[in-house]
């Protein structure tokens, strides 16, 4: 059995790596590839420059397109057709860190917005600017596994690096939508299916190597650099600069299970209550999420993924219909590889790796999707459970998919990286399969209610351009240490956007 990628629908913020830049430091500019530990030198910035796309087209070792170029149509397309009116200046797919340091030097001269893409599944589109430069980072997707360390292509999506990792017998904790880009996903936290076992994804990040706004190649990690490296670790896509590549410390796959428990009509309130006191005390080894779909009434079922085999899972299982008190209409728990599993929870369980890819700009048979969605975060287990049940009642066609993120990932500070909600249940995404003005006000309205229930906080690889206080509800107590890094690596604020760190 497969389950919808609807349903477990997982999309990293920006969908690209993060993007800032900061003053020109002396022998950044026009110099060939550096590597680099120190702190940006401030400059006065100079006037701008009109933008010479035909002197960057000359010296990029990958493509430059523009409006009048064949293929412009394609190249500038995100995930989501909600964005297809946007009309970028133009779309460089970059092919190595040099390609990148030439982008950003135009950008910088010429003070025209920029924006990294590695997925494009930007819930707001800040990788499809209009009138800016889209830095495709598509073609920079290499997974190289040695002794346990992945260095990672910051444009890989996630079904690529599922597969590279599993043909070295590892695995990484990530998201599952496989279109994604591990760099929206790594730079926003990276909840996923096996964020209670082994935390998130930025809780495995060792060093990133990433271009800052003077044009710089740096290394960080815990020693180099290190606040640069603490932020960019769940401080959000579109801030810091444009990470190149990632290096993770991976896990040895383990052969898993994945199971699904749908509930009757009208259980709703009662699942809800039980499931969040289950998961509170569950092991590490059992992820689970719980996807509620609005209606009358509202539906609900928990999907998961198990770190060991069906037989010690189902007693599991056992102890979380307790829980609840109602049976299951359907239940079933299947065994699988580490790949087998990322596959399935993609939606791509019959397809073979290769197919598991987008359509639209690669040889896949993924299509792209229509929605509007946001998020809040389930701080604490809600005291009534009948009131989230009668704001999703009527509501067809939206899901609230509620993924737990406890175990490892709690165990981590909240300052000790930039993702903040550790101690949390779950992310809450609420999610609408239309782009109509009705769909965006009822999502909206949710948001806004389910915040009163659970609290304000929000989850920024879930952006969302309408989200009130959205600093502190993505950052929370890190927010002042996150504005603190962008001013240092981008004191002119070149990449400033709608909802970047130094407008907070």
């Amino acid at each position: 059995m497969a389950i919808s990628r609807r349903t477990f629908f997982q999309a990293a913020g920006l969908g690209a790596t993060a993007v800032t830049m900061s003053a020109c430091a002396t022998g950044g500019f026009g110099s060939a590839p550096t590597t680099t530990s120190s702190a940006p030198t401030t400059t006065t910035r100079p006037p701008a420059v009109p933008a010479d796309w035909n002197k960057l087209r000359g010296q990029l070792a990958g493509k430059l397109v523009l409006p009048s170029d064949a293929g412009y149509d394609t190249a500038k397309l995100a995930y989501n057709p909600l964005f297809d009116s946007r009309k970028p200046a133009a779309v460089a797919t970059v092919a190595n860190a040099a390609d990148v340091q030439r982008c950003v030097e135009l950008a910088y001269a010429s003070r025209i917005p920029i924006a990294a893409r590695s997925g494009g599944h930007s819930y707001v589109g800040y990788s499809t600017p209009d009138s800016g430069l889209i830095v495709d980072l598509g073609g920079m997707a290499s997974v190289d596994v040695k002794d346990g360390m992945a260095t990672i292509g910051a444009g890989a999506r996630l079904m690529d690096v599922y597969a590279g990792l599993a043909n070295a017998g590892r695995c990484l904790p990530a998201g599952s939508c496989p279109t994604v880009g591990i760099g929206g996903l790594t730079l926003g936290g990276g909840v996923g299916v096996l964020t209670t076992k082994y935390g998130l994804t930025c809780d495995k990040l060792v060093s990133a190597q990433i271009v800052t706004g003077d044009g710089k190649l740096r290394t960080v990690s815990a020693s180099q650099d290190p606040d640069l490296f603490w932020a960019l670790r769940g401080g959000g896509g579109g801030n810091f600069g444009i990470v190149t590549s990632f290096t993770f410390q991976t896990e040895e796959a383990p052969q898993l299970a994945v199971f699904q428990l749908q509930f009757p009509d009208g259980s709703m309130a009662d699942v809800l209550g039980g499931w969040q006191q289950f998961i509170g005390t569950a092991p590490d080894e059992l992820w689970t999420t719980m996807g509620v779909s609005g209606g009358n009434p509202p539906t609900c079922r928990i999907n998961g993924c198990f770190v060991g085999s069906t037989s010690d899972l189902n007693p599991l299982l056992d102890k979380l219909v307790a829980a609840t008190g109602v049976q299951p209409t359907d239940r079933y728990a299947l065994s699988k590889s580490y790949l087998d599993a990322m596959k399935y929870f993609g939606g791509c369980a019959t397809y073979s790796t290769a197919q598991c890819a987008p359509s639209w700009n690669g040889n896949g048979v993924l299509k792209r999707e229509s929605f509007t969605a946001t998020s809040r975060v389930l701080a604490k287990p809600l005291s009534d459970t009948g009131k989230f049940a009668e704001l999703m009642t009527g509501r067809g066609g939206m899901d609230v998919l509620l993924d737990s993120i406890g175990g490892a990932a709690a165990r981590v500070g909240v300052t000790d990286t930039a993702f903040p909600h550790r101690g949390s249940l779950a992310t809450a995404q609420i999610y609408q399969g239309s782009t109509a003005e009705s769909a965006r006000a009822a999502v909206n309205e949710v948001r806004d209610s389910l915040g009163s229930l659970i609290g304000d906080g929000a989850y920024v690889n879930y952006i969302d351009a309408g989200i009130k206080d959205w600093g502190t509800a993505y950052y929370g107590p890190n927010l002042p240490r996150l504005r603190k890094v962008a001013q240092q690596y981008d004191p002119d604020g070149v990449m400033s956007f709608a909802q970047s760190v130094a407008k907070a």
